[in-house]
Order: C-alpha cells, then sequence, then structure tokens
C-alpha cells in the first residue's frame, strides 16, 4: 500500500514531484510514488534540495497576497465566484481560526497585522482597531521584511482600509520601507467605489512593473456584512463584485511578459469572519473563522487542509521570495507536518455529554497515536465524557464546549492537539478527582549528550491543581523537569534534557491533575 502523507508532508512531496518534473521535462506519471513511509520521507526531502536548485535556475518566484475583508469561505462556496472558487479547484484550501480576547478581539487592526507579520496578536501587539501597542518595529510586514532581507526585491501594497498602507488610523501595517504603496479612503469614500481602483491600478503594476512580493486588499464585503448580515443575499453579492476584482489581478499576471519564465505563487486570505446576522469582534466560531486558498507549484489540486494557520501567510510569502522566515509563528505552506496527533483527525468522534458543541462536529478521541499512551489509573470515575482524562480534540471542538474561558487562545497548536480539561469534565457527577498522564513513545538517546524537549502548550492555571512534565531514562523513576504555577499561553517551550550517562531511552510523561480547575494542552511534541 502506498502511504498517505498528509498535510505539509503532501506538500512537500508535491511541490518537489512538480518542480522536478517541470526541470527534467518528466510527465507527472515518470515521478514514481515512493511505497513505504521512510522512502516517502526520504524521497521527499532529497528531491525538495534538488528542486529548489532547479526551480532558483530557471524561475524567478514571485508571490501575491490578496487580502479579503471579512470573507465567511462557506458563503464564497455559495456566491458566484468562479475565479475564487477556480483557485480553489486548482490549489489548496484551508479553514482555520483565530484567537479571541483577551489576547485580540476578531478584528481588522489584529487580523491583517497577523497575516502581514506572521506573528500572534501577543508578539505584534495589535489587539484591536486602535493599534495601540503596535510592535511592528520587531515584527514588521512581510514586505517591509523582504526589503531588509534583499533590497533588492521589488515589494508592491494596495488598499483602500487606510491603516494598511498609510498613517491614517494607526497605520501603517505596511511600512514606508515598501517600494510602492497604493493608499485609497475606502472608509470616507465608500468600498464599492475604491475597490475597483485598487483592482484596476494594482493590476497595471503586476501586469507592467515588476513587483516580486505584493499584497492586494479588498474591503466592500466586510462592509455589506456589516450592513446585511453574512447570512444575506447582499453579502454574497459583494464576494461575486470582489470576485471579478481578484480575476483582475490574475488575468493581469498572467499577461506578463514573463510570466513563462516566473514562479508564481497566489495567496487569498482574510482577517475575520461574520456572524449571519452581521458584526464580528466576538469569540463565536463564525467571527473567528478564517481561511487561507493558495495556487502554485507543489500545492496539489483541490487539495483541503487542517493544518495552516493564518500566521502561514506571511512565512508562505517570504519563503517564494528566498527570505529566511526565522522568527515567525508562522511557517511556509510546504513545511513537512510530522506532529502524530495530526494523524488522529480520521478517527475524531462526535460529541457525547457536551451540548454546546455542534452535534456535526468531529473533534475528539481518546484514543491516542501509535507508540503514545494516557494513564487514567489515577482518574476519577465518571463526569464529561469528552473530557475524562487526556483527550485529543481540534479547537472548532474543544473551544466551543465553553467560551470566553481563554480556550480560543490556544493559537500556536495546530489540527489536533492534547488536552486535559479538569472545569469542563467536572460538570457532569463524578467520584474522585482529576488526574490523567499523557506518555510519549521511548526515544533513543546517548548518554552524556544535551537533547531539547520542544512542545507547544497552552495552560491556564488556578490553585489547586497541577501541571508536570517528568522524564524518565531506561524505564526508571520519572522526575519532574518543569512545574507550571502560573498561566502558560499559547506558548512554545524548549526545556533542556542532559541525558545520564549510559541512558539509552528517554520517555516523557504530562501530568494534570485538578478537580474544576482550568486545563493544559500539548501539541507537537519532539525530541530536539
Amino acid at each position: 500500500m502506498s502511504p498517505v502523507l498528509r498535510g505539509r508532508t503532501l506538500a512537500v512531496t508535491a511541490t518537489a514531484t512538480a518542480l522536478l518534473a517541470t526541470t527534467l521535462g518528466l510527465t507527472t506519471a515518470a515521478a514514481a510514488t515512493p511505497t513505504d513511509p521512510a522512502t516517502a520521507t526520504a524521497a521527499a526531502e532529497a528531491a525538495a534540495k534538488a528542486a529548489a536548485t532547479a526551480a532558483s535556475a530557471t524561475t524567478t518566484g514571485k508571490v501575491l497576497v490578496i487580502g479579503l475583508d471579512g470573507v465567511v469561505l462557506d458563503r464564497v462556496k455559495a456566491a458566484n465566484a468562479p475565479h475564487l472558487k477556480g483557485l480553489m479547484a486548482e490549489g489548496l484550501t484551508a479553514r482555520s481560526t483565530l484567537y479571541a480576547n483577551p489576547m485580540a478581539a476578531t478584528s481588522s487592526g489584529p487580523g491583517w497585522s497577523t497575516i502581514a507579520t506572521g506573528v500572534w496578536p501577543d508578539q505584534h501587539g495589535v489587539k484591536d482597531n486602535t493599534f495601540t501597542g503596535k510592535n511592528y518595529g520587531t515584527h514588521p510586514d512581510f514586505l517591509t521584511r523582504a526589503e531588509n532581507a534583499k533590497p533588492a526585491l521589488n515589494t508592491y501594497a494596495a488598499a483602500d482600509w487606510e491603516p494598511l498602507t498609510s498613517t491614517d488610523a494607526g497605520g501603517p501595517v505596511f511600512s514606508a520601507k515598501v517600494d510602492k504603496r497604493l493608499s485609497l479612503k475606502g472608509d470616507r469614500d465608500g468600498y464599492g467605489t475604491e475597490d475597483p481602483k485598487t483592482a484596476t491600478a494594482a493590476s497595471a503594476e503586476l501586469r507592467d512593473g515588476n513587483p516580486d512580493a505584493s499584497f492586494v486588499y479588498f474591503g466592500q464585503v466586510d462592509g455589506a456584512g456589516h450592513s446585511y448580515g453574512a447570512a444575506s443575499q447582499q453579502y454574497l453579492d459583494a464576494i461575486g463584485r470582489v470576485d471579478t476584482l481578484v480575476g483582475q489581478l490574475l488575468t493581469a499576471v498572467k499577461a506578463r511578459p514573463a510570466y513563462a519564465q516566473e514562479n508564481w505563487k497566489v495567496l487569498v486570505t482574510t482577517d475575520h469572519g461574520h456572524t449571519d446576522a452581521g458584526g464580528h469582534g466576538g469569540s463565536t466560531l463564525q467571527e473567528r473563522g478564517t481561511f487561507v486558498i493558495a495556487k502554485g507549484a507543489g500545492i496539489p489540486a483541490g487539495s483541503v487542509r487542517d493544518d495552516v494557520k493564518l500566521v502561514d501567510v506571511a512565512a508562505t510569502a517570504l519563503a517564494q521570495v528566498g527570505v529566511p522566515t526565522t522568527g515567525l509563528d508562522g511557517v511556509p505552506l510546504d513545511s513537512a507536518d510530522d506532529d502524530p496527533f495530526d494523524s488522529l483527525r480520521p478517527a475524531l468522534q462526535a460529541r457525547v455529554d457536551e451540548t454546546g458543541i455542534p452535534a456535526g462536529v468531529k473533534g475528539f478521541t481518546h484514543t491516542p497515536p501509535a507508540g503514545w499512551s494516557v494513564d487514567n489509573s489515577k482518574m476519577g470515575t465518571g463526569g464529561v465524557t469528552e473530557w475524562a482524562g487526556w483527550a485529543f480534540v481540534t479547537d472548532e471542538f474543544w473551544s466551543q464546549a465553553q467560551r470566553d474561558q481563554w480556550r480560543e487562545l490556544n493559537v500556536r497548536s495546530r489540527d489536533v492537539f492534547a488536552v486535559a480539561d479538569s472545569d469542563e469534565w467536572d460538570d457532569k457527577t463524578h467520584t474522585g478527582g482529576f488526574d490523567s498522564t499523557l506518555v510519549t513513545p521511548k526515544w533513543a538517546v546517548t548518554g552524556g549528550s544535551t537533547r531539547t524537549l520542544d512542545f507547544q502548550t497552552h495552560y491556564r492555571h488556578e490553585p489547586g491543581q497541577t501541571a508536570q512534565v517528568l522524564v524518565s531514562y531506561n524505564g526508571g523513576a520519572p522526575t519532574v523537569v518543569k512545574t507550571y504555577t502560573a498561566d502558560a499561553v499559547a506558548r512554545a517551550e524548549s526545556l533542556p534534557l542532559q541525558i545520564p550517562a549510559g541512558a539509552t531511552d528517554v520517555q516523557v510523561r504530562f501530568r494534570y491533575s485538578g478537580n474544576n480547575n482550568w486545563f493544559w494542552t500539548v501539541d507537537n511534541v519532539r525530541l530536539g
């Protein structure tokens, strides 16, 4: 049986295969698929290196990011939007979710800052549309970052929401280092009037100029959402009008004289969602809903992914023009996904005891991935079924169990992650307390060396609960290496491990205990 490659692993393999086939004059059928996972991984890595060299010698990497304000993906699918649907059919569609307060509101300021900088609001500092606390000096937009790294690159930004490309209303998000900026006034003059002007100017620049990295924004769909609601026909009509403008941009790119010698990647994204009645800023899944649509070399046609985040837009754009992404929360779309938790998605179940989660959402399991285990020998009995010990869940599922208790702030976990939630478990009669331990496989190590335990975590603290990371060597007694005694919100952890002399393997445990306290999440656990 051929291996099932998921998420970024699929993208890496497809990128390497497509670019090599193009460079070497091969047909798709000539690029044979490896027959086992180890071979597939090795082949993907080798091919990616060769393809990168070949691509740099034969094509010029260019990227266009199209920003559509306040667009709901399901409404795109319902609208007359042939250009957007064409991109989805020819490339990638990835749903994603945002934060909520107190990290940031689901508003345009934080949303576009997250897209532009490739970091979350706790880094770029923008929490609402006042832009108070912005930290663009440390975390600049991706066009400015490209200019800083490679000044010879040509950059372009066009927008009619004033703060994006001008100093109005707390801006600019895209700095004056960008080679060319178009700033129109959609709030003042109307997005229905200004969006077409933006499209006309940007199309001319894309067709006749030589931008390497570009950002183009359209705002009228958000206006329709506020005026009529996302469930309205007027909202669908606005999507249709913006789709025509997107088509203008795509036509301009393809009309470039050197298009055949260029390697274009096009990304379409949005800054937040909208409720059916209209509005955003809060914590409902409708307001937190975003997406990334992407087309380009190595992106499989019609592909759908669950591991993409909004911060990946900037990282993907930078990688496309050869600029390092160090320091970003985002990762390029063709980065490998080797998180074993994500392999559980096909096995996820619908709710059992929970009532706040829609019945059709499949988002939890208690079955760990291969090699992992959960020790519930000290768990009480009863309680809410979904949270009886460590569970493996999605954000869509877990955050809807109870909103506005910081579950929405778990932004650095991707796709499926592990959670211990004594607060939700306690919502049904039980005996005893919550005490569950997540156990990793045994990993080979060399005695006397130093290794690093890396993982993403989101922990909300309350007196009376315990959260500990323990390690054991060669099957010995576990030793505590980390105890959480305060909130650790959406944190990337890196714990140094001094491997004892004579040790040949290490095993890690995540033990959480409490009773109607809060929660602890863990994701992407790896030994560096």
